[in-house]
């Protein structure tokens, strides 16, 4: 009995030992992971030589460290997400151009990208806005209304080699790359539109203006093309099925029955969204594309027209649940019609 006592004391006493041990590696544990922490919260250098970074708008939490880390400001990105968690200020870092010093420590780095302390503040044009949107955009960020509407008039870009194969009457619509633009006290809307102007000369490249040819379409037609993309759908692959159908619909001389144009014909004419509206920019009622673009279009709208897919679809539908469904015959396309989009199709009508 006393070898039996012996045995569960000794037993006892290694149990005790061993979750001893084990307290303490994890109190040290937790004590070498809160000194890493704080440690990497710290200042990268002593330099005091400003870096300029650019935060894009819309950037996560995770690019804004990448993008710190990139430029040598911060030492670690997980810490530096981990104290922005902290705060709770993941949702309150604000897009702009900023001058931070290396001598800066994440806490004093938080507070100037929270309190949008930025050596230039960024405009952005999102894709498909049109041009009255991308006119408000600018009044709202505190442009004057009289020098915004100069800034969106083709008058004021002669010869701009982005706006080449623009008819000669038609507005802006549709050649306003969407971008972010940095402003500075300085800044005119005219100077902003410019450059949006200079970022669609570069991505009408020759081998992108020869596709559009290889498609059978001139430049204008091209991004009048992009526009109905950019509106209809949301996906590149999606987009490039969407042309696709547009294109074999104007092959065999069937009508483009596109929504985004109806309802862009109702707006213009400043009347209630519909696709019965009657305009020259209703396909269901009119064939051919639209006389002009009905939104500023994206790269990858661009791209989609530059690139069709090679299908045999003939019709298309954007359903309730976000997914667009294609097909080859009316039957089947109203069919999906029925079962994936009522609350939307409804809308539009």
């Amino acid at each position: 009995m006393k070898y039996k006592y012996n045995s569960r004391r000794k037993r006892l006493t290694r149990t005790v030992l061993i979750i001893g041990v084990i307290g303490l590696l994890m109190l040290g544990g937790v004590f070498l992971a809160r000194n890493y922490y704080y440690d990497n919260l710290g200042s990268v250098s002593q330099s005091q030589k400003s870096v300029n970074v650019i935060i894009p708008a819309g950037s996560s939490l995770v690019d804004v460290a990448k993008i710190l880390k990139t430029n040598e400001l911060i030492k670690n990105e997980w810490a530096f997400r981990q104290y922005v968690r902290n705060q709770e200020l993941q949702d309150q870092i604000l897009a702009g151009t900023y001058a931070i010093r290396p001598s800066q420590t994440v806490p004093q780095i938080v507070t100037v990208l929270t309190e949008g302390k930025v050596s230039s503040k960024l405009i952005t044009i999102p894709p498909g806005q049109r041009i009255d949107q991308v006119e408000q955009i600018l009044i709202n960020a505190g442009f004057d209304p009289t020098a915004t509407k100069k800034a969106l008039s083709p008058a004021t870009y002669p010869n701009h080699p982005a706006l080449v194969d623009k008819p000669k009457n038609a507005s802006l619509e549709g050649y306003i790359f969407p971008e972010s633009f940095q402003r500075t006290a300085e800044t005119t809307p005219q100077q902003i539109i410019k450059a949006s102007l200079d970022e669609m000369a570069k991505v009408l490249t020759p081998s992108r203006r020869q596709a559009f040819t290889k498609a059978g379409l001139s430049t204008h037609q091209a991004i009048i093309m992009a526009s109905l993309a950019e509106k209809e759908v949301d996906s590149y692959q999606d987009r490039q099925k969407a042309v696709q159908v547009f294109l074999s619909r104007i092959e065999q001389g069937k009508k483009l029955e596109s929504d985004a144009t109806a309802l862009y014909g109702a707006i213009l004419a400043g009347e209630e969204p519909s696709v019965t509206y009657e305009s020259k920019y209703n396909t269901y009622s009119n064939a051919g594309l639209p006389p002009g673009p009905i939104s500023n279009v994206s790269l990858d709208a661009l791209k989609a027209v530059a690139n069709p897919a090679k299908t045999d679809w003939l019709y298309f539908v954007s359903g309730d649940d976000g997914i667009t469904y294609f097909s080859k015959t009316l039957a089947e396309h109203e069919k999906l019609t029925q079962q994936h989009c009522s609350e939307k199709c409804q809308l539009n009508r």
